[in-house]
């Protein structure tokens, strides 16, 4: 092969080739942001969005959004993907992107759409087992359902900001509604929006407490693409569905 170079460990590409994958790579770039230039200037509302979120915001908030969308844009077609990771939108891997975390990418569009209190809930058979904990005491006895991220970023897990140093940590989960459905499990406590907690039917532990950082979603669309009908459309939907009081 006059682009690749046989190594050890496999093959490795030859300048010529370095030189035709960056021209190749450069192409697909200008191809892409032709694609989105031209899909920009659509004003129907018809045609594909690529949605993707995480799991609990998307049964609560945007199956129901969708629901709705249908009703009004029949012709919009949805693909709704749940990921925990921020999807390429440069790339168009999706049109739209719902997240907890504000994307950092200076080349997109980024609005906050929600910030939810944030506080500690259980389930009634959890209680009726192990007793409501103290703030005191450092949840001694009591056992938690945690967010696996956030347990490799804190060595020492708190709920409700107050250290759990004498908690054990019964479950950890990569999702939210996991997290969700294992505290109504009777598993252990656990931190989520208040709202879901509520809707779950959990009772919530210290009332008046509640974590500092509220929970937030963020709106993440290519700049050209937010001039398209049909992802105009539906972001304003999503956002309106997220945005609206918990009924």
């Amino acid at each position: 092969m006059r682009g690749c170079s046989c190594a050890r460990d496999g093959w490795l590409l030859t300048p010529a080739g370095e030189a035709a994958l960056h021209a190749a790579r450069r192409m697909e770039a200008a191809a892409l942001d032709l694609r989105s230039k031209i899909e920009g200037q659509d004003e129907s509302p018809a045609g594909l969005v690529r949605v993707t979120s995480s799991d609990s915001i998307a049964i609560e908030y945007l199956l129901p959004a969708i629901a709705g969308l249908q009703q009004r844009w029949p012709q919009i077609r949805v693909d709704l993907e749940v990921s925990s990771a921020l999807l390429n939108l440069g790339r168009r891997q999706a049109d739209i992107a719902l997240r907890n975390v504000r994307p950092d990418t200076p080349d997109l569009v980024v609005r906050r759409v929600a910030a939810w209190p944030v506080g500690l809930f259980a389930s009634p058979a959890y209680l009726a087992r192990c007793g409501e904990p103290s703030p005191e005491d450092g949840l001694r006895g009591h056992q938690l359902v945690a967010y696996g991220p956030y347990l490799a970023q804190d060595a020492l897990p708190t709920v409700a900001d107050l250290p759990a140093r004498h908690a054990r940590i019964a479950l950890a989960v990569n999702s939210s509604l996991l997290l969700r459905k294992a505290v109504a499990a009777g598993i252990g406590m656990g931190e989520m929006p208040v709202q879901m907690g509520e809707r779950e039917g959990l009772v919530r532990i210290w009332p008046a407490r509640q974590r500092a950082r509220a929970h937030e979603v963020w709106l993440v669309m290519h700049p050209d693409l937010q001039r398209t009908a049909r992802v105009r459309a539906t972001a304003q939907c999503l956002t309106e569905a997220l945005a609206a009081p918990w009924a």
